[in-house]
């Protein structure tokens, strides 16, 4: 009994022994991860310093960097704007240069103009005698003849008259026959230097166009019986229709694109249509009038795509389209002003201007040119009334008042788009000089038959040696038709100077047309 007391005592004891151990160990455990834990947050602490410190030195780094970088660009910029204002005053300077040279030549021409005014004046000095003087003579013969002035002039001419009649008109008729031969050689000759002289792509471009058609048949239909159909398709669209030995193709020739174009697409539609004839040729042509308003709208906004343009008015795009169609010395007005607008957009770049006004200023600084030949003024002047009509910004409206110095320039803007046109212009190839004297001289042929009384429309032809000139049947009749050539003739021959001969072409023709139900 007692030994199973002790025992259990014994066992009460060890439970209790166990327990106070296991606290102590428990006590003893806690230290020790408290102390870790203590030793983990001062460590932690010494680390996120060491982080801290690592990033404030790593940002001051790199804000010296940015900083280095920073002053790098700003001084870069600084050079970029001393070289372009170097360039600037190099430029004034050139054309400060200029503008006295100018000025020096205009006081030579003034010295000229009066040393010319002084002969000028001493000539009709010496005139005057001798007018004197043949008066007196006349006078004096008159006494001794008995006849007057008037009345020996009378008797002269009427034996003339009856003496030399035939004769004069057969020498008439073979001088006419040799100032044809001559003409025909001296165009020959001017034809087979120009080919020479100008690359035939450039010609080509300018002057005519090629029309592909399915088979050689085709040129026989486009001819018609005697001729009727080509001279149609000649008289309403004013384009020579050259038909020779090419396979399979017709070209057309004038030196108005616009009209050339319209006479192209016009022949093209007869051609897939099949049915030619004179009502269907006009009828075609009437259409195909109407249907290039969209093919102007379409090289425009072409032209916007290209500069990255927008919002500009529908009529304004039109206009511009019509540039396609219009040349300045053998170069392309639509292609010269987008040349233009980009290199006053890259200028503007350049100089921290605004790219976009620079774009505009620049595509629109020659749309006068696209109705000057329709309104007065130079395109100039049209330019601006343009542009004001379609509420365009005051820096476009004084880069087109002065992109040819006739009005001073008030913005960068300005002098950027001037500085541009002389750039696009004074290229290698850009123009062509003869050519545009050549364009000029048909366009002011045509002007001349324009202008009589009763003309409904008129041609320059076969590169200005003829002029068609078709009149209103209602007011003028076959007898007037002569005096109209006639009339013409003599206008041509007094205001325009030309190689060779030009034939003037009156045409009337009446139409009475009922229709039977």
């Amino acid at each position: 009994m007692s030994s199973t007391i002790f025992s259990i005592l014994l066992v009460i004891i060890g439970l209790f022994v166990g327990i106070i151990l296991m606290i102590i160990l428990s006590y003893v455990r806690g230290i020790s991860v408290s102390r870790k834990a203590i030793q983990a947050v001062e460590d932690a602490k010494k680390e996120a310093d060491k982080l801290k410190r690592d990033s404030i030195l790593e940002a001051k780094e790199e804000a010296h960097r940015l900083k280095s970088e920073f002053d790098k660009e700003v001084k870069e910029k600084k050079q970029e704007i001393k070289d372009s204002e170097d360039r600037l005053l190099a430029r004034e300077e050139s054309m400060d240069r200029r503008d006295q040279t100018l000025q020096n030549r205009e006081q030579l021409l003034d010295e000229k103009e009066n040393n010319l005014n002084q002969r000028q004046k001493d000539i009709q000095d010496k005139q005057v005698e001798l007018e004197n003087a043949q008066n007196e003579q006349i006078k004096e013969l008159e006494k001794i003849s008995g006849y007057s002035k008037k009345e020996a002039k009378n008797v002269l001419m009427k034996k003339v008259e009856e003496m030399m009649d035939l004769e004069v008109s057969s020498y008439i008729k073979d001088r006419e026959a040799e100032a044809r031969l001559d003409a025909d050689r001296k165009a020959k000759s001017m034809i087979v230097s120009s080919m020479q002289r100008y690359a035939a792509d450039v010609a080509n471009e300018q002057t005519v166009t090629v029309v592909a058609l399915p088979n050689d048949e085709m040129k026989g239909r486009i001819i018609g019986r005697e001729g009727r159909n080509i001279r149609t398709i000649e008289a309403v669209t004013g384009v020579d229709l050259i038909i020779d030995d090419t396979p399979e193709a017709i070209v057309l020739s004038s030196f108005d694109p616009y009209r050339r174009e319209i006479a192209r697409l016009t022949l093209e539609t007869l051609i897939k249509d099949g049915r030619i004839h004179p009502g269907r040729i006009e009828e075609v042509y009437d259409k195909t009038v109407n249907e290039m308003r969209s093919k102007l709208l379409e090289y425009g906004e072409n032209a916007l795509f290209e500069l990255g343009i927008t919002k500009m008015d529908n009529e304004l795009i039109e206009l511009l389209g019509k540039l396609h169609f219009r040349t300045s010395f053998g170069q392309n007005a639509l292609k010269h002003s987008i040349e233009v607008a980009i290199l006053a957009g890259l200028l503007a770049g350049e100089l921290g201007e605004n790219v976009n006004v620079a774009k505009r200023a620049g595509l629109l600084h020659d749309i006068g040119k696209s109705i000057d030949h329709e309104a007065e003024g130079s395109h100039v002047e049209i330019g601006v009334k343009i542009a004001t009509k379609y509420k365009e910004s005051d820096e476009v409206i004084n880069a087109i008042a002065s992109h040819h110095g006739d009005t001073e320039a008030t913005s960068i803007i300005s002098v950027l788009v001037a500085i541009a046109d002389a750039l696009s212009a004074s290229r290698p190839g850009a123009r062509n000089d003869s050519l545009e004297n050549y364009v000029q001289r048909l366009t002011e042929l045509e002007k001349i038959g324009n202008e009589i009384p009763g003309v409904e429309k008129s041609y320059a032809m076969q590169a200005g040696r003829e002029l068609r000139v078709i009149v209103k049947p209602e007011e003028i009749n076959d007898l007037e038709s002569f005096k109209v050539a006639r009339e013409v003739k003599d206008k041509i021959e007094a205001t325009l100077q030309y190689p060779g001969t030009i034939k003037v072409v009156v045409v009337r023709e009446t139409r009475v047309t009922e229709e039977a139900k």
